[in-house]
């Protein structure tokens, strides 16, 4: 198995925004794809930020690269992203302005299994 984790640190304001595109679009497109959604968690910081995190779970590695290239070659799919980022002002404005930080990392076990 091959595990990983979403880590995105946004501005408290586009929580509800953020969370409506992901539930809306993002999630349906990763389970079409076979993405399996292990669960999905935020956290309120103090700097009026807000930690959301996301772990996933894939057969393999490879599995997980098909998936992620389904995913960016289904045009439907990246349209609309496209339209979401553009009615938040852009991409670079969303970057800059809302989501403060991005990180999608691999996991490991620590288990001697």
């Amino acid at each position: 198995m091959f595990y990983r984790r979403q880590y995105y640190i946004v501005k408290k304001e586009f929580v509800e925004n953020f969370n409506q595109h992901f539930n809306k679009t993002n999630l349906p497109n990763q389970i079409k794809y076979g993405s399996r959604l292990i669960g999905r968690w935020m956290r309120a910081n103090e700097n009026d930020t807000v930690e959301i995190f996301a772990i996933w779970e894939y057969d393999s590695y490879e599995d997980y690269l098909e998936i992620e290239s389904k995913i960016r070659n289904d045009s439907a799919h990246v349209e609309c992203v496209k339209n979401w980022y553009e009615k938040n002002g852009g991409k670079k404005h969303v970057f800059t302005e809302y989501i403060l930080e991005v990180k999608n990392e691999a996991l490991e076990s620590t288990l001697e299994v």
